[in-house]
């Protein structure tokens, strides 16, 4: 099974910094509750590790996700994706001008490889995207 999630927010802020932040692995990296750390590939911006924990039986210690931007538009798409033994992941952010801001087009798809891993997804991904605006609103200055 597959879990998707898609999720539009809006902010009164200039495209470019919306950019900023949806572009930096780092940011990203940082706004997902199951991330405990993760690594900046030195050579490659656009790649990074996430060490994952998931409260799930199988799993009794972190899990490495290699996750790595696979297309970019910038400044205005950017999709990356993820891969481990416990799971796949890809994340899709488009950033639609508007007259006082911004649009910002989510779409998450995660394949789970263990079991239990897409029910935790399927609980959890809506909370992780909630989690993703709270820390682009806190990057931009804006409140909820």
């Amino acid at each position: 099974m597959t879990v998707r999630v898609q999720r539009t927010f809006e902010f009164d802020a200039a495209p470019r910094r919306v950019w900023e932040f949806i572009a930096d692995p780092a940011k990203r990296a940082e706004a997902i509750s199951v991330v405990e750390e993760y690594e900046i590939d030195p050579t490659d911006e656009r790649k990074a590790t996430w060490h994952i924990e998931l409260p799930i039986p199988l799993l009794s210690s972190t899990v490495s996700v290699e996750t790595e931007d696979i297309a970019r538009d910038e400044p205005r798409y950017v999709k990356f994706a993820g891969k481990s033994r416990a799971l796949r992941v890809t994340g899709e952010h488009t950033i639609e001008e508007t007259e006082n801001g911004c649009k910002l087009h989510n779409e998450f798809v995660v394949d789970g490889r263990l079991p239990g891993v897409e029910k935790f997804f399927k609980r959890n991904l809506d909370r992780e995207l909630d989690n993703l605006e709270d820390a682009l609103r806190r990057d931009l200055g804006l409140t909820a």
